[in-house]
Protein backbone atom coordinates (compact mmCIF):
# COMPACT_ATOMS: atom_id res chain seq x y z
CA UNK A 1 0.00 0.00 0.00
CA UNK A 2 1.47 3.52 -0.71
CA UNK A 3 2.38 5.48 2.35
CA UNK A 4 0.07 8.15 3.49
CA UNK A 5 0.83 12.17 3.87
CA UNK A 6 4.78 11.88 5.43
CA UNK A 7 4.10 14.96 7.46
CA UNK A 8 0.97 14.50 9.40
CA UNK A 9 1.96 9.98 9.27
CA UNK A 10 4.87 11.42 11.31
CA UNK A 11 2.94 12.59 14.03
CA UNK A 12 2.73 9.54 16.41
CA UNK A 13 0.23 9.61 19.65
CA UNK A 14 0.18 12.59 21.54
CA UNK A 15 1.94 12.96 24.84
CA UNK A 16 -2.23 14.35 26.14
CA UNK A 17 -3.98 11.60 24.64
CA UNK A 18 -1.21 9.12 26.35
CA UNK A 19 -1.79 10.72 29.70
CA UNK A 20 -5.39 11.12 29.45
CA UNK A 21 -5.84 7.25 28.55
CA UNK A 22 -3.57 6.40 31.64
CA UNK A 23 -5.64 8.97 33.52
CA UNK A 24 -8.62 6.74 32.93
CA UNK A 25 -6.57 2.95 33.51
CA UNK A 26 -5.59 4.37 36.62
CA UNK A 27 -8.90 6.06 37.57
CA UNK A 28 -6.69 9.98 38.01
CA UNK A 29 -8.19 13.04 38.26
CA UNK A 30 -7.23 14.57 34.96
CA UNK A 31 -5.51 17.67 35.26
CA UNK A 32 -4.21 17.33 31.92
CA UNK A 33 -6.92 18.10 29.46
CA UNK A 34 -7.60 21.53 29.02
CA UNK A 35 -11.40 22.30 29.44
CA UNK A 36 -14.28 22.94 32.26
CA UNK A 37 -16.11 20.39 34.25
CA UNK A 38 -19.11 22.61 34.16
CA UNK A 39 -21.32 23.57 31.21
CA UNK A 40 -21.46 27.34 30.37
CA UNK A 41 -24.32 29.55 31.24
CA UNK A 42 -27.90 28.29 30.86
CA UNK A 43 -29.43 31.00 29.03
CA UNK A 44 -26.90 30.63 26.11
CA UNK A 45 -27.49 26.49 26.17
CA UNK A 46 -31.05 26.78 26.13
CA UNK A 47 -31.54 29.13 23.42
CA UNK A 48 -28.89 26.83 21.52
CA UNK A 49 -31.40 24.01 22.63
CA UNK A 50 -34.81 25.99 21.43
CA UNK A 51 -32.93 26.69 17.76
CA UNK A 52 -32.73 23.21 17.28
CA UNK A 53 -36.08 22.76 17.70
CA UNK A 54 -37.45 25.82 15.85
CA UNK A 55 -34.75 25.19 12.62
CA UNK A 56 -33.96 25.56 10.71
CA UNK A 57 -31.48 23.04 10.28
CA UNK A 58 -30.02 23.48 6.39
CA UNK A 59 -26.69 24.98 5.46
CA UNK A 60 -27.15 28.40 6.74
CA UNK A 61 -24.72 31.29 5.08
CA UNK A 62 -21.05 29.88 4.35
CA UNK A 63 -19.89 32.87 6.34
CA UNK A 64 -22.07 32.39 9.13
CA UNK A 65 -25.03 33.70 9.98
CA UNK A 66 -25.81 37.62 9.88
CA UNK A 67 -26.48 37.59 13.99
CA UNK A 68 -23.75 36.35 14.61
CA UNK A 69 -21.61 38.21 12.94
CA UNK A 70 -22.85 41.10 13.69
CA UNK A 71 -22.49 40.02 17.35
CA UNK A 72 -19.26 39.58 16.47
CA UNK A 73 -18.27 42.90 15.22
CA UNK A 74 -20.32 44.62 18.15
CA UNK A 75 -18.24 43.07 20.76
CA UNK A 76 -14.71 43.90 18.85
CA UNK A 77 -16.58 47.84 19.32
CA UNK A 78 -17.58 47.33 22.72
CA UNK A 79 -14.53 45.52 24.07
CA UNK A 80 -12.25 47.29 22.14
CA UNK A 81 -12.80 50.05 20.03
CA UNK A 82 -12.46 48.11 16.61
CA UNK A 83 -14.83 49.55 14.12
CA UNK A 84 -15.50 46.88 12.26
CA UNK A 85 -17.58 45.89 8.95
CA UNK A 86 -19.32 42.71 9.89
CA UNK A 87 -20.19 41.75 5.92
CA UNK A 88 -16.97 41.87 5.01
CA UNK A 89 -14.51 41.69 8.00
CA UNK A 90 -16.18 38.49 10.31
CA UNK A 91 -16.24 34.40 9.47
CA UNK A 92 -17.70 32.02 11.70
CA UNK A 93 -16.33 28.88 11.86
CA UNK A 94 -15.89 25.39 12.91
CA UNK A 95 -13.88 26.10 15.98
CA UNK A 96 -10.65 28.50 16.51
CA UNK A 97 -8.58 25.61 15.30
CA UNK A 98 -10.75 25.48 11.97
CA UNK A 99 -9.62 29.10 11.15
CA UNK A 100 -6.73 28.87 11.92
CA UNK A 101 -5.91 25.98 9.97
CA UNK A 102 -8.18 28.23 7.27
CA UNK A 103 -5.10 31.24 7.89
CA UNK A 104 -2.46 28.84 7.20
CA UNK A 105 -3.86 27.20 3.97
CA UNK A 106 -5.15 30.90 2.88
CA UNK A 107 -2.10 32.68 3.20
CA UNK A 108 1.15 30.51 3.52
CA UNK A 109 2.68 29.34 -0.11
CA UNK A 110 5.11 26.88 -0.46
CA UNK A 111 8.26 27.85 1.46
CA UNK A 112 7.09 30.58 3.13
CA UNK A 113 7.84 31.03 7.05
CA UNK A 114 6.26 31.11 9.49
CA UNK A 115 7.37 32.36 12.98
CA UNK A 116 6.56 31.14 16.03
CA UNK A 117 6.99 31.22 19.88
CA UNK A 118 7.34 28.25 21.88
CA UNK A 119 5.46 26.55 23.97
CA UNK A 120 3.33 25.89 21.86
CA UNK A 121 -0.09 24.93 21.85
CA UNK A 122 -0.09 21.55 19.64
CA UNK A 123 -1.83 21.85 16.27
CA UNK A 124 0.51 24.92 15.18
CA UNK A 125 3.12 22.41 13.31
CA UNK A 126 1.64 20.49 11.70
CA UNK A 127 -1.15 22.84 10.33
CA UNK A 128 1.87 24.86 8.95
CA UNK A 129 3.75 22.12 7.72
CA UNK A 130 0.92 20.67 5.95
CA UNK A 131 0.25 24.12 4.25
CA UNK A 132 3.97 24.29 2.96
CA UNK A 133 5.02 26.65 6.02
CA UNK A 134 7.92 26.66 7.74
CA UNK A 135 8.62 27.00 11.10
CA UNK A 136 11.04 29.44 12.85
CA UNK A 137 10.83 29.24 16.26
CA UNK A 138 11.72 31.62 19.27
CA UNK A 139 11.57 30.56 22.98
CA UNK A 140 10.50 31.66 25.74
CA UNK A 141 10.99 29.78 28.99
CA UNK A 142 9.96 29.48 32.63
CA UNK A 143 9.85 30.58 35.08
CA UNK A 144 9.32 34.78 34.00
CA UNK A 145 8.60 33.72 30.13
CA UNK A 146 10.56 36.45 29.24
CA UNK A 147 10.57 37.46 25.43
CA UNK A 148 14.03 37.26 23.77
CA UNK A 149 13.62 40.36 21.48
CA UNK A 150 17.00 39.86 19.58
CA UNK A 151 16.14 36.12 19.00
CA UNK A 152 12.56 37.03 17.48
CA UNK A 153 13.88 39.99 15.49
CA UNK A 154 15.97 37.52 14.29
CA UNK A 155 13.50 34.84 13.57
CA UNK A 156 12.14 37.97 11.08
CA UNK A 157 13.26 37.68 7.37
CA UNK A 158 12.17 38.06 3.57
CA UNK A 159 10.63 34.99 3.77
CA UNK A 160 8.69 35.86 6.68
CA UNK A 161 5.12 35.37 5.40
CA UNK A 162 3.70 35.94 9.02
CA UNK A 163 3.76 35.18 12.90
CA UNK A 164 1.05 33.01 14.85
CA UNK A 165 0.52 34.71 18.13
CA UNK A 166 -1.33 33.20 21.03
CA UNK A 167 -2.10 35.65 23.37
CA UNK A 168 -3.48 35.16 26.03
CA UNK A 169 -0.98 32.44 25.74
CA UNK A 170 -1.72 28.69 25.94
CA UNK A 171 0.36 27.05 27.63
CA UNK A 172 2.32 29.37 29.49
CA UNK A 173 -0.20 31.44 31.25
CA UNK A 174 1.85 34.65 29.78
CA UNK A 175 -0.25 38.05 28.83
CA UNK A 176 1.51 39.78 26.43
CA UNK A 177 2.97 43.20 27.88
CA UNK A 178 1.39 46.20 25.51
CA UNK A 179 5.51 47.24 24.95
CA UNK A 180 6.07 43.25 23.55
CA UNK A 181 2.86 43.98 21.70
CA UNK A 182 4.28 47.23 20.29
CA UNK A 183 7.23 45.71 19.18
CA UNK A 184 5.70 42.57 17.54
CA UNK A 185 3.75 44.54 15.78
CA UNK A 186 6.98 46.80 14.56
CA UNK A 187 8.16 43.56 12.94
CA UNK A 188 5.68 42.56 11.22
CA UNK A 189 5.28 46.04 9.73
CA UNK A 190 9.16 46.21 8.80
CA UNK A 191 8.83 43.29 7.37
CA UNK A 192 5.60 43.20 5.46
CA UNK A 193 3.82 40.66 7.17
CA UNK A 194 0.69 39.35 8.54
CA UNK A 195 -0.02 38.87 12.30
CA UNK A 196 -2.46 35.43 12.99
CA UNK A 197 -3.87 36.77 16.49
CA UNK A 198 -5.03 32.96 18.47
CA UNK A 199 -6.67 34.85 21.42
CA UNK A 200 -8.75 32.82 22.27
CA UNK A 201 -8.85 33.17 26.13
CA UNK A 202 -9.38 37.12 25.87
CA UNK A 203 -11.53 37.30 28.61
CA UNK A 204 -9.51 34.99 30.86
CA UNK A 205 -6.64 37.20 31.95
CA UNK A 206 -5.96 37.79 35.77
CA UNK A 207 -4.86 40.34 38.15
CA UNK A 208 -6.32 43.42 36.20
CA UNK A 209 -4.72 42.82 33.39
CA UNK A 210 -6.62 43.76 30.08
CA UNK A 211 -6.92 42.44 26.95
CA UNK A 212 -4.98 44.11 23.94
CA UNK A 213 -5.50 42.59 20.22
CA UNK A 214 -2.56 43.09 18.19
CA UNK A 215 -5.12 44.11 15.67
CA UNK A 216 -5.75 47.12 17.21
CA UNK A 217 -2.11 48.73 17.96
CA UNK A 218 -1.18 51.12 14.70
CA UNK A 219 -0.65 49.90 11.71
CA UNK A 220 -2.26 46.60 12.40
CA UNK A 221 -5.79 46.78 11.53
CA UNK A 222 -5.47 45.33 8.04
CA UNK A 223 -2.44 43.22 8.82
CA UNK A 224 -3.78 40.95 11.66
CA UNK A 225 -6.16 38.00 12.14
CA UNK A 226 -8.04 38.18 15.44
CA UNK A 227 -9.37 34.92 16.11
CA UNK A 228 -12.33 34.14 18.91
CA UNK A 229 -13.60 30.86 20.57
CA UNK A 230 -17.41 30.27 21.94
CA UNK A 231 -15.74 27.32 23.79
CA UNK A 232 -13.39 29.01 25.43
CA UNK A 233 -15.69 32.62 25.80
CA UNK A 234 -18.77 30.41 27.45
CA UNK A 235 -17.05 26.92 29.13
CA UNK A 236 -18.56 25.17 25.62
CA UNK A 237 -15.83 23.59 24.37
CA UNK A 238 -17.69 20.85 22.38
CA UNK A 239 -19.79 23.23 20.60
CA UNK A 240 -16.47 23.98 18.48
CA UNK A 241 -17.83 27.87 17.24
CA UNK A 242 -14.75 30.06 16.03
CA UNK A 243 -14.94 33.43 14.65
CA UNK A 244 -12.33 35.43 12.51
CA UNK A 245 -11.69 39.27 12.20
CA UNK A 246 -9.72 40.92 9.69
CA UNK A 247 -9.53 43.44 6.59
CA UNK A 248 -11.40 42.05 3.44
CA UNK A 249 -8.67 41.61 1.38
CA UNK A 250 -6.58 39.56 4.18
CA UNK A 251 -10.17 37.73 4.85
CA UNK A 252 -10.97 36.40 1.65
CA UNK A 253 -8.47 33.81 1.19
CA UNK A 254 -9.21 32.15 4.66
CA UNK A 255 -13.05 32.20 3.54
CA UNK A 256 -11.58 30.25 0.68
CA UNK A 257 -10.17 27.47 2.82
CA UNK A 258 -12.84 27.55 5.01
CA UNK A 259 -15.38 27.05 2.50
CA UNK A 260 -13.33 23.76 1.14
CA UNK A 261 -12.88 22.37 4.57
CA UNK A 262 -16.15 22.27 6.53
CA UNK A 263 -18.59 25.36 4.79
CA UNK A 264 -20.44 25.98 7.45
CA UNK A 265 -21.42 25.86 11.52
CA UNK A 266 -24.63 24.40 13.05
CA UNK A 267 -27.05 27.29 12.83
CA UNK A 268 -28.80 26.53 16.33
CA UNK A 269 -25.33 26.91 18.25
CA UNK A 270 -24.51 30.37 16.11
CA UNK A 271 -27.64 32.06 17.11
CA UNK A 272 -26.67 30.74 20.98
CA UNK A 273 -22.89 32.57 20.60
CA UNK A 274 -24.52 35.30 19.15
CA UNK A 275 -26.73 35.87 22.10
CA UNK A 276 -24.22 35.40 24.36
CA UNK A 277 -21.38 37.44 23.01
CA UNK A 278 -24.21 40.35 23.16
CA UNK A 279 -23.81 39.77 27.40
CA UNK A 280 -22.98 42.61 29.72
CA UNK A 281 -20.14 43.01 31.06
CA UNK A 282 -20.48 41.77 33.89
CA UNK A 283 -20.79 38.08 32.68
CA UNK A 284 -17.35 38.78 31.09
CA UNK A 285 -15.60 39.93 34.22
CA UNK A 286 -17.35 36.92 36.31
CA UNK A 287 -16.17 34.25 34.29
CA UNK A 288 -12.52 36.09 34.41
CA UNK A 289 -13.19 36.53 38.55
CA UNK A 290 -13.89 32.74 38.50
CA UNK A 291 -11.16 31.36 36.62
CA UNK A 292 -9.10 33.70 38.98
CA UNK A 293 -10.40 32.65 42.20
CA UNK A 294 -10.03 28.62 40.83
CA UNK A 295 -6.33 29.54 40.33
CA UNK A 296 -5.53 30.89 43.86
CA UNK A 297 -7.53 28.11 45.29
CA UNK A 298 -5.32 25.25 43.15
CA UNK A 299 -2.19 27.83 43.47
CA UNK A 300 -2.43 27.85 47.43
CA UNK A 301 -2.22 23.69 47.55
CA UNK A 302 0.29 23.55 45.28
CA UNK A 303 2.34 25.98 46.97
CA UNK A 304 1.72 23.62 50.80
CA UNK A 305 2.89 20.76 49.07
CA UNK A 306 6.59 22.62 48.26
CA UNK A 307 5.85 23.10 44.52
CA UNK A 308 7.37 25.74 43.18
CA UNK A 309 4.31 27.53 41.37
CA UNK A 310 4.98 29.98 37.83
CA UNK A 311 3.44 33.06 37.49
CA UNK A 312 -0.17 32.63 36.20
CA UNK A 313 -1.51 35.63 34.29
CA UNK A 314 -4.10 33.90 32.22
CA UNK A 315 -6.15 30.77 30.45
CA UNK A 316 -6.98 27.98 32.31
CA UNK A 317 -3.29 26.35 32.88
CA UNK A 318 -0.65 26.57 35.60
CA UNK A 319 2.98 25.66 35.33
CA UNK A 320 4.43 24.04 38.46
CA UNK A 321 8.52 23.26 38.78
CA UNK A 322 8.30 19.79 41.06
CA UNK A 323 12.11 19.88 41.65
CA UNK A 324 11.29 20.62 45.23
CA UNK A 325 9.98 17.63 45.88
CA UNK A 326 12.76 15.21 45.84
CA UNK A 327 11.67 13.59 42.45
CA UNK A 328 14.39 11.85 40.36
CA UNK A 329 13.38 12.10 36.65
CA UNK A 330 12.41 14.06 34.03
CA UNK A 331 8.89 15.97 33.64
CA UNK A 332 7.45 13.29 31.37
CA UNK A 333 8.15 10.26 34.36
CA UNK A 334 6.87 12.65 37.04
CA UNK A 335 3.36 12.97 35.27
CA UNK A 336 3.24 9.31 34.56
CA UNK A 337 4.54 8.91 38.27
CA UNK A 338 2.05 10.93 39.91
CA UNK A 339 -0.69 9.49 37.60
CA UNK A 340 0.08 5.89 38.53
CA UNK A 341 0.88 6.49 42.12
CA UNK A 342 -1.25 9.11 43.41
CA UNK A 343 -3.96 9.51 41.06
CA UNK A 344 -3.34 12.87 39.88
CA UNK A 345 -2.82 13.57 35.68
CA UNK A 346 -0.73 16.18 34.47
CA UNK A 347 0.84 16.93 31.51
CA UNK A 348 5.20 17.46 30.83
CA UNK A 349 5.45 21.02 29.77
CA UNK A 350 8.90 19.65 27.28
CA UNK A 351 5.91 18.37 25.17
CA UNK A 352 4.82 22.17 24.32
CA UNK A 353 8.67 21.91 22.64
CA UNK A 354 9.76 21.54 19.19
CA UNK A 355 13.14 20.51 20.81
CA UNK A 356 15.32 20.51 23.85
CA UNK A 357 12.35 21.73 26.49
CA UNK A 358 12.66 21.96 30.34
CA UNK A 359 12.51 18.98 32.12
CA UNK A 360 10.96 19.74 35.31
CA UNK A 361 8.19 21.29 34.65
CA UNK A 362 4.57 20.51 34.72
CA UNK A 363 0.98 22.02 33.37
CA UNK A 364 -1.94 21.62 35.12
CA UNK A 365 -5.17 22.70 34.18
CA UNK A 366 -7.58 24.74 37.02
CA UNK A 367 -10.95 25.22 34.95
CA UNK A 368 -12.47 22.64 37.27
CA UNK A 369 -14.74 22.66 40.40
CA UNK A 370 -13.20 23.57 43.01
CA UNK A 371 -13.91 20.21 44.89
CA UNK A 372 -11.94 18.45 41.82
CA UNK A 373 -9.05 20.73 42.54
CA UNK A 374 -9.37 19.92 46.21
CA UNK A 375 -9.66 16.31 45.94
CA UNK A 376 -6.54 16.66 43.73
CA UNK A 377 -3.86 18.65 46.14
CA UNK A 378 -5.70 16.04 48.79
CA UNK A 379 -4.37 13.03 47.03
CA UNK A 380 -0.99 15.00 46.09
CA UNK A 381 -0.76 15.29 49.81
CA UNK A 382 -1.28 11.88 50.52
CA UNK A 383 1.63 10.54 47.76
CA UNK A 384 4.14 13.32 48.91
CA UNK A 385 3.64 14.10 52.61
CA UNK A 386 2.33 10.67 53.54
Amino acid sequence: MKQANNILSGYGTTVFEVMSRLAIEHQSINLGQGFPDEDGPEDVRQLAADALMAGPNQYPPMLGIPELRQAVAAHGQHHYGLDVDWQTEVMVASGATEVLTGCMLGLIEPGDEVVLIEPLYDCYLPIIRRAGGVPKMVRIEPPDWTLPREALAAAFSGKTKLILLNNPMNPAAKVFTNDELSFIAELVIAHDAYAVCDEVYEHIAFDGRGHTPLMTLPGMRDRAIKIGSAGKTFSLTGWKVGYATAAPEVLAPVAKAHQFVTFTTPPNLQKAVAYGLGKDDAYFQGLSDEMQAKRDRFAVGLNKLGFGVIDCQGTYFMFADFRPLGFDGDDVAFCQHITTEAGVTAVPVSAFYLENGPKHFVRFCFSKKNEVLDAAIDRLEKHFKG
